[in-house]
């Protein structure tokens, strides 16, 4: 079987692969370690992110991507190369044709130094589709009809808020807050109220073990072990959910103000469309706990969460691959 056609999820921590008719075949974190010396890749994705914190002086781990948007042009090719050829598997006859999810508020550049690289990789023909379409799509939402849909992708670097309809979006806004924003956040506010020094895994073991975005009735609680601020030594520390709440307030905030100003401009009629079939939330950080539910209560419009919000994009992608002809408008730029 010749694999002709490859999806692409670019996030800023992880990026996942999607072959049609086989699902999602890489999902691995967005890092490449390099060589300082002559800027020489090493190693891509996981072994790349094993090397992280632990890396020598002359190697340097990092992630291309920052908040959604290309920061190192150089690695962004080598790790999309790595990443195709992995996919194709061992000898590949053909070119394959790929399509890359990227964030909605792309600049034209961007766009093109992300086509640039992706044929670089090896493509045949590369598209770009933004993120908040495909993951409408791989959330089995019908796009193409003539009636507003409102997809809030939340992803560890950015949130993109999206009023889709007729296959374009309408109104859509980000904000830069995602999954690391709230891994910082916790990790902050642990060390402001229990002089404690976590690292940003163990906030992310907070965050999913016990974050929660409104406060529970019965919180969750989980033991952490950190460095006290204080006494310099390990200390093992009882943390809640409530204590999450408190530690996303602001952030949660932020990410509410930029739904309200993307609802205020949408037109009336995809207004009553919105408020009819409700907002679904994608991307992995739309995991939080209760965050459906905050939103609808901040905004009166009821909130569901996609089904395996974390692989919506990738899934869209690879549907509108298969499909190219139904979403020739959502397309941005093909070569």
């Amino acid at each position: 079987m010749f694999i002709k056609k490859i999806g692409i999820d670019l996030g800023t921590n992880n990026v996942m692969v999607y072959v049609p008719k086989k699902g999602i075949v890489i999902n691995e974190p967005g890092v490449v370690a390099v060589s300082k010396s002559d800027g020489k890749v090493l190693a891509v994705g996981l072994e790349a992110k094993d090397m992280m914190g632990r890396t020598p002086d002359s190697i340097i781990a990092e992630h291309p991507l920052k908040e959604g948007v290309i920061a190192n042009y150089h690695t962004t090719e080598a790790m999309l190369r790595y990443f195709i050829n992995k996919a194709l598997g061992g000898v590949h006859l053909f070119r394959p044709e790929v399509m890359v999810a990227v964030p909605a508020g792309i600049t034209s550049t961007e766009k093109r130094a992300v086509i640039d690289a992706t044929i670089a990789a090896g493509a045949r023909a590369a598209y770009i589709i933004k993120a908040p379409i495909v993951s409408a799509i791989g959330a089995d939402i019908p796009i193409g009809a003539a009636s507003g849909h409102m997809v809030i992708d939340i992803g560890a670097g950015t949130a993109e808020i999206a009023v889709i309809s007729l296959g374009g979006i309408v109104s859509c806004g980000s904000v830069r807050i995602g999954g690391n924003k709230f891994d910082a956040s916790i990790t902050e506010y642990v060390r402001h109220k229990y002089n404690l020094a976590v690292g940003s895994h163990t906030a992310e073991e907070i965050k999913i073990k016990v974050g929660s975005a409104i406060f529970m009735s019965k919180p969750l609680t989980i033991d952490i072990k950190g460095q006290d601020l204080i006494s310099g030594l390990p200390r093992i520390l009882n943390v809640n959910s409530d204590d999450t709440t408190e530690a996303l307030q602001h952030d949660l905030d932020l990410l509410l103000d930029a739904i309200k100003n993307v609802l205020h401009d949408t037109p009336p009629e995809l207004s009553a469309d919105v408020m009819d079939k409700g907002i679904i939330l994608t991307g992995g950080s739309a995991m939080l706990r209760n965050l459906d539910e905050l939103i609808t209560q901040a905004t009166g419009v009821p909130t569901y969460v996609a089904d395996e919000p974390i692989f919506c994009a990738a899934k869209g992608t690879g549907i509108a691959l298969e499909n190219l002809d139904n979403y020739k408008r959502s397309i941005l730029a093909t070569r």
